[in-house]
């Protein structure tokens, strides 16, 4: 009797087996994102207030960017206004102290990334040396003028710069030297503006390397000492090396600005005199004058979309050299 034939118990005879059992379908890209939010629901409920805030203050406004392309009045709206192209953008570029203005930003900015990169980082390493105690202590001092307000900071300048009582003129006058005015002169202001921007900025670029620092694994310094290195050699042979991606990191957000001037920095601290605008004016100042003076709004917004594509081009620019150089550095 053969039995090669013979079916299977409790299977039909003539009907091919049963395939075997799909497997379960893959959950939709909406189904997934909405299981994100239900288990993450506390956390969004917390970011919330602050995605508004920077919907309404920084997303919503940006419908306003049209009018760089259109001559706004009043009585038609932004949506109704007339079409003209480029025509806004020649503003700049056609304007009488546009080389002077344009690169008075790109110069101070520049200094103004680099001084305050180098003086925090290296706030940084002796804050690391210093102890828990003292560090919160200076911490505190070196934070505190980044929360001052530019309208402020003016009027401490003026206490310093005025011509009649200010302390510099005071200093120079008890050790037999001629006092300046100094609001009147505009070579005083390449070395004044800097060091204004770096007292009031150093303290939070302090305190966020400070904060890469302490990041770093202490085995790193405890084998160097082992091995006899010394104070300078763990800083600049372990600390340094692996701060480096944070550093670039910030310079290259910095250098999204660079076309983009510290308008309050620039307007309140020289007082807004004209005699020292060939070294304190600025893009940012320029175009203030302008509106308030003419209430030209279309060149005004023409400036600041300018502004926003080069800060925009820089920082891509900046990230892909260094994706070429050390791709583990790179910001995106």
């Amino acid at each position: 009797m053969h039995l090669t034939n013979i079916p299977p118990a409790g299977l039909p005879s003539n009907q091919e087996q049963p395939a075997a059992p799909t497997s379960k379908k893959r959950k939709s890209w909406l189904a997934k994102e909405l299981w994100h939010i239900r288990r993450n629901r506390e956390l969004i409920l917390l970011a919330l207030p602050g995605v508004l805030f920077k919907l309404v203050i920084a997303y919503l406004p940006m419908v306003g960017l049209i009018l760089a392309f259109k001559y706004f009045r009043y009585d038609q709206g932004i949506f109704g206004s007339k079409w003209v192209g480029l025509d806004n953008f020649e503003f700049l570029f056609k304007a009488q102290d546009a080389f002077r203005i344009i690169r008075n930003t790109l110069l101070y900015n520049i200094s103004y990334i680099l001084l305050t990169m180098a003086v925090s980082l290296l706030l940084a390493l002796l804050l690391n040396e210093l102890t828990s105690k003292l560090i919160k202590v200076y911490q505190t001092t070196l934070f505190l003028p980044y929360f001052i307000s530019m309208v402020l900071v003016g009027y401490i300048g003026n206490a310093f710069l005025d011509f009649q009582n200010g302390y510099l003129n005071t200093v120079l006058e008890f050790f037999g030297a001629k006092g300046h005015n100094w609001y009147l002169e505009t070579t005083p202001w390449i070395f004044i503006l800097p060091l204004v921007a770096l007292w009031k900025g150093v303290g939070f670029s302090t305190l966020v390397y400070f904060a890469g620092i302490t990041g770093i694994s202490t085995d790193y310094y405890e084998a160097a000492r082992l091995d006899g290195a010394s104070r300078v050699q763990m800083m600049t042979r372990i600390t340094l090396p692996l701060l480096k991606p944070l550093v670039i990191i910030l310079f290259i957000l910095g250098l999204g600005n660079i076309f983009r001037g510290d308008f309050g920095l620039h307007y309140f601290v020289p007082n807004n005199v004209g005699p020292n605008f060939p070294t304190t004016d600025i893009i940012d100042t320029y175009v203030y004058r302008a509106l308030t003076k003419l209430g030209d709004i279309n060149s005004a917004a023409a400036v600041g979309f300018l502004q926003s594509v080069v800060g925009l081009v820089t920082v891509v620019t900046a990230n892909l050299i260094v994706r070429r150089v050390d791709k583990d550095s790179a910001l995106f």
